[in-house]
């Protein structure tokens, strides 16, 4: 008998404190992964609690990474088409 294997998709948002956009974004996370039906996590990063962190990112904020050393899969708003390129996830079509 075959097991499948569930795993936990994790992600990085790289934020900063009173960001309605960072706020905005880990919504829509949220929203995709449940009509997706995946488990994820997400950790978020302030970006200015680290100088390295905010010549990085300071004006791409919020950014959406894959894992703390991912691929950058997003910035400002979600892009739901790169998130399921990355997912290996069917695109869907609105009828």
């Amino acid at each position: 008998m075959r097991q499948a294997i569930r795993f936990t998709l994790r992600f990085t948002l790289y934020s900063r404190s009173y960001c309605h956009l960072c706020e905005d974004m880990a919504a829509a996370l949220a929203a995709f992964m449940a009509r997706a039906g995946l488990a994820y996590t997400i950790d978020i990063v302030d970006v200015d609690a680290d100088p390295a962190l905010v010549a990085r990112y300071d004006e791409l904020v919020p950014v959406l990474t894959a894992d703390p050393a991912g691929p950058e899969l997003c910035h400002y708003f979600l892009d739901e088409a790169a998130l399921r390129r990355h997912l290996g996830l069917q695109a869907t079509h609105a009828a």
